[in-house]
């Protein structure tokens, strides 16, 4: 993960070099790049500076599939949000349904920490919110909580 800064740079030189890019498309023709380079620290406008980010790297949507695949990028995100709608509406029965609503909310939250923990960090679509381990342990912990209070908890009817 970079650092803050590093990042804005990163993005700063990505939109100098897609400006180099324009300038050179608009006309800066054989004079304008040979007076360019021989100013002293002048880059070529094509290059590619190190460090810098390529033209459309930092553009949302440029590393997703095109079409109508993108929803499936989002699949493991689905499928926990329809466990925890069913756990909501199970639980809403009252009674001994609260119990099977909290199990049924538990098991979701359990397998978005499975799908978050095997699926690459381009699959897992809004699952991965953060690092791997940190996602894999809020949605666990969570879970594993729910599960316990599922299991053991007595109902009065």
């Amino acid at each position: 993960m970079k650092h803050a800064a590093v990042k804005h740079s990163a993005r700063a030189g990505a939109r100098k070099a897609r400006g180099a890019a324009r300038r050179l498309k608009a006309g800066a023709g054989p004079a304008r790049e040979a007076d360019a380079a021989a100013q002293p620290g002048a880059v070529h406008p094509g290059a590619v500076q190190p460090g810098a980010v390529q033209p459309g790297a930092d553009q949302p949507g440029a590393d997703q599939p095109a079409g109508g695949r993108r929803w499936l990028m989002q699949l493991p995100y689905l499928l926990v949000l329809a466990g925890l709608v069913a756990g909501l509406a199970t639980a809403r029965g009252g009674g001994q349904a609260v119990k099977g609503g909290t199990l049924v909310i538990a098991g979701a939250l359990l397998a978005g920490s499975l799908m978050r923990l095997v699926l690459p960090d381009g699959r897992a679509g809004m699952l991965a919110s953060r690092r791997r381990l940190a996602d894999v342990a809020v949605l666990g912990a969570l879970g594993a909580g729910l599960l316990v209070a599922g299991l053991f908890a007595v109902v009065t009817s």
